[in-house]
Formats: structure tokens, C-alpha cells, sequence
């Protein structure tokens, strides 16, 4: 007999918080780093008082996959990477959200406006089995 909770796939909400101003040190924190593999949403919030951000999901290869960077726009080269989505665009104060069905690996967390990837604004997260 199944339960009624393992009829439905279980899901993740992870909180996102995008901080910092531009010339200063920026971040991307996750309330976790390590979720188990299916469906994930993702909360975020730009915490910054006066700067734009997005927060782009990236599936990489390994865990330390080298991410191309064009360092003449201070880009991230997204179109050699393989995005899953999206929160672009976030004013000041603003929130957001994606939802994705993640697999087992590695992927990274990074904001792909001008300078801020080389900012700080990235971060790693861990899908268990």
C-alpha cells in the first residue's frame, strides 16, 4: 500500500538572496547548498538598495568545471554553458522565483550582469541522489 506522501514527487524550496552595490563585494547565499534531486523552487530576493540583479542556474560538468568568462563585457559566456533558467532582471527589493526538476550533480548560481559575476555573485549547489 503507498502512502499518500510518496505519491507525489517530494519538492525543494530554496531561498535565494542577492546582495551587494555596485563597486562593492556582491553575493549570492543560499538558505541551503545541498538539496536532494527533483523538483526545486527557487525564492529570490535582491536585497540590494540600489542595483539590479539576476540569478541564472547553470548544470555543470564537474564540480570545479572552469566557466568561461569574456572578460572584455565582464560576462559570464552563457551560450558555452548550459543554463536551466532564469530570474532576470530583479529590481532592488524585488523577489522572484524558478521552478526546475534537477538531477543528481553539481550547478552553479550566478548573476550575469556586467561585473558582477567578477563581483562575487556566484555560488554552488550540491543535488544528492
Amino acid at each position: 500500500m503507498m502512502l499518500a506522501s510518496q505519491a507525489f514527487a517530494a519538492s525543494t524550496t530554496i531561498l535565494v538572496t542577492e546582495e551587494g552595490e555596485g563597486g562593492g563585494p556582491m553575493a549570492i547565499k543560499l538558505d541551503h547548498d545541498t538539496v536532494p534531486a527533483g523538483d526545486v523552487t527557487f525564492k529570490v530576493h535582491n536585497a540590494a538598495a540600489g542595483e539590479e540583479h539576476e540569478m541564472v542556474l547553470i548544470k555543470l560538468k564537474t564540480a570545479d568545471d572552469k566557466i568561461p568568462l569574456n572578460a572584455a563585457k565582464h560576462r559570464v559566456d552563457e551560450s558555452k554553458l548550459k543554463s536551466l533558467g532564469e530570474v532576470a532582471d530583479l529590481k532592488p527589493g524585488k523577489d522572484g522565483q524558478l521552478k526546475v526538476k534537477l538531477t543528481a550533480g553539481n550547478y552553479l548560481l550566478l548573476c550575469n550582469i556586467k561585473g558582477h559575476y567578477e563581483a562575487g555573485m556566484k555560488t554552488k549547489l550540491t543535488v544528492t541522489p
